[in-house]
């Protein structure tokens, strides 16, 4: 069974990679390509995806950088400002010359991130759905009817929400909302951060009845797991993101594990 990490952050406190100006605390320590690479081999993790993680903002050249080091193990998935006219432009220059597969938007669910519902999202959902690469969604689930008014506008883009956007399992309303985009057929849901929305302690089992829901309503060809490595380092190890649902959960039946572990995220990073 292949194992693809479709989600991990990665930095490096570098001076010819700095974390952007307004980052007043940037983390007190590395999270590199080479530390990523030994946890993948100790666990058999195949392949990861690389998300630009937000201390760097728009600058992506360390992950660009990262890539180009290890192209047959990485995978990219890029940030644009998305409040900036020439963000669509700058996505085709980082897909097509800086090798990236991805783009990341992360909406906040206050004034702040009222720019999802301005005039410069469908310039950035079109051109991402012209390069041919999937957009992450990093949200709350107030954020996702804005969402799906943008998938109505553009059903051949493939879009992924981030750890069911945080819906917290006995949050009926917010669930609902999550639930809701499974009609449309391009909307995948990373099955992660369990270890952050459970009130217990490993397997999180107050949570698998909300990624049971989940798995019913998309399938497993459209659910995957995710580390979000280091993230999650506050709450689980490396191993426990992967364990919890390759060993523990009960809920998925044997064939669509492969998809969930693999098939799903080879769906939108086609590292072959």
């Amino acid at each position: 069974m292949r194992i693809i990490d479709p989600h991990v952050h990665i930095w490096k406190s570098d001076p010819a990679f700095p974390f952007a100006p307004e980052v007043t605390h940037p983390p007190a320590e590395d999270a590199t390509a080479e530390m990523l690479l030994e946890l993948m081999a100790q666990h058999g993790v195949e392949k990861t995806v690389l998300v630009q993680v937000i201390h760097y903002r728009w600058d992506n050249r360390y992950t660009a950088h990262v890539l180009k080091q290890y192209p047959d193990k990485f995978m990219g998935v890029c940030r644009v400002n998305p409040e900036d006219p020439a963000a669509p432009d700058h996505l085709s220059r980082l897909v097509e010359v800086d090798g990236f597969h991805g783009v990341r938007l992360s909406p906040g669910v206050g004034p702040e991130g009222d720019w999802f519902t301005g005039p410069l999202m469908d310039p950035i959902f079109r051109r991402a759905s012209d390069l041919g690469v999937p957009m992450l969604i990093l949200t709350r689930p107030s954020r996702l009817p804005d969402l799906a008014a943008l998938l109505e506008r553009h059903p051949d883009l493939d879009v992924c929400i981030d750890h069911m956007a945080d819906c917290h399992p006995d949050d009926e309303a917010a669930v609902q909302q999550l639930l809701d985009l499974a009609r449309f057929p391009r909307v995948y849901v990373k099955i992660s951060h369990t270890w952050a929305i459970s009130d217990q302690e490993y397997p999180w089992r107050d949570t698998w009845g909300l990624v049971e829901r989940v798995y019913k309503a998309f399938g497993g060809p459209r659910i995957m797991w995710g580390t979000d490595w280091p993230v999650c380092l506050k709450n689980a190890t490396y191993g426990q993101t992967l364990s919890v649902v390759r060993d523990e959960m009960d809920i998925f039946a044997p064939e669509d594990m492969e998809w969930i572990l693999g098939k799903t995220p080879l769906r939108l990073w086609p590292f072959e």
